[in-house]
């Protein structure tokens, strides 16, 4: 009798994946109610002031309201503490240094924040933020310790209201269509001369005497935009031994040798405050002419630098992702030594350095009293 052939057994049923549930942290409404009161609190910290207290956390998550989908799920609470400095250090206008240094203190004895930590929300180097933490004790006339104490009364007499979500909800409605309004109008202000490009080569316009709209000596090449878009620490070489990068923090340079005058440290500068700096680094060839600006609502549409005989050249510009409305600026070639010592050494009212905005405005101007700011 032959033998019975094996039964094979049944293969496994698939086992379908179990879709994560959002956590309650990734729904605004449900952030802001659970936030709401500890940011009131923070706020009358920064403030000193219970009345401007609920204002400045309202507009806060007015605007994190606004912009909640791009929030990165795994860091809400950096984003959101960040955008409520930020908001009361553009309020005060008058007393700005104070009003950093006060935030310094807050951020560092009541939030329990690092010092880095601290750097990444202000924009700016740690040396500033001790800096900064060293003067505002100094004012505070009490060591950490004491100001803890100090802002745990505060705390316990500040009352916040409920969370008017429902206003907060409206207003970053309001907010996100007049951003996306402003993208429309940019974008379309793109396009119209592009279009008007297209139209003209379609309907076979172009020069009198038949040549192409391609400049002389262009070989009908595109030029390239000199904005460049990079991740923090990505190195660049921008000349011959020339190297940079930028961090969350601050921008850095890696030059065989630095020379020429220098203004104050650009690391003590808020970045939030519109200006632009500049250095000049001796390389093989010349001059190497870069620096850093900040303050901008996004990213430059241009930079411009004196070359020394009347005329400008367009700088590159190095920016992190998220337009955070700072960055590098550089010229890739470099000035002899007579053009840049004749270039700092003229009077007048002329810029060495230009920055215009995605509008075409002056966001940011360098004159020759660099070396005295």
């Amino acid at each position: 009798m032959p033998p019975t052939p094996d039964v094979l057994p049944a293969p496994p049923l698939p086992v379908l994946p179990v879709l994560p549930v959002l956590p309650t942290g990734h729904d605004f409404a449900a952030y802001a109610r659970k936030h709401w009161s500890g940011l009131v609190v923070t706020a009358r910290l920064l403030t000193d002031d219970p009345g401007a207290a609920e204002e400045l956390a309202r507009r806060t998550l007015v605007r994190m309201c606004a912009r909640w989908r791009r929030v990165p799920r795994n860091d809400v609470d950096f984003h959101v503490r960040r955008c409520l400095v930020r908001n009361h250090l553009r309020r005060r206008l008058r007393g700005r240094w104070a009003a950093r240094r006060r935030a310094v203190v807050v951020l560092r004895v009541w939030e329990g924040l690092a010092d880095a930590e601290i750097a990444q929300l202000l924009g700016c180097s740690v040396g500033a933020v001790r800096a900064h933490a060293r003067h505002g004790l100094k004012e505070a006339g009490a060591d950490p310790g004491q100001l803890r104490e100090v802002f745990t009364r505060a705390a316990r007499d500040t009352v916040p209201s409920e969370v008017p979500l429902a206003d907060l909800q409206a207003g970053g409605r309001i907010r996100r269509r007049r951003r996306l309004a402003v993208a429309s109008a940019a974008c379309a202000a793109l396009l119209i001369p592009v279009a008007l490009f297209a139209g003209d080569r379609l309907g076979g316009g172009g020069a009198q005497d038949g040549t192409s709209g391609a400049r002389p000596g262009d070989g009908g090449r595109q030029a390239t935009s000199p904005i460049r878009v990079v991740s923090p620490g990505e190195r660049v070489t921008a000349g011959t031994g020339v190297r940079m990068w930028l961090t969350a923090a601050d921008g850095h340079w890696s030059v065989p040798v630095r020379s020429g005058p220098f203004p104050g440290d650009d690391s003590v500068r808020p970045l939030d405050e519109p200006g632009v700096s500049l250095r000049v680094d001796s390389v093989n060839g010349g001059f190497f002419m870069s620096g850093l600006f900040h303050g901008l609502s996004g990213d430059p549409g241009r930079v411009e630098v004196r070359t020394g005989d009347g005329g400008r050249t367009p700088a590159k510009v190095l920016v992190l992702a998220g337009s955070p409305g700072w960055g590098i600026w550089y010229a890739s070639t470099p000035l002899p030594r007579k053009t840049v010592q004749a270039l700092l050494s003229e009077r007048g009212d002329d810029r060495i350095v230009t920055v215009y905005d995605a509008s075409g405005r002056v966001a940011a101007r360098l004159d020759r009293s660099w070396g005295q700011i």
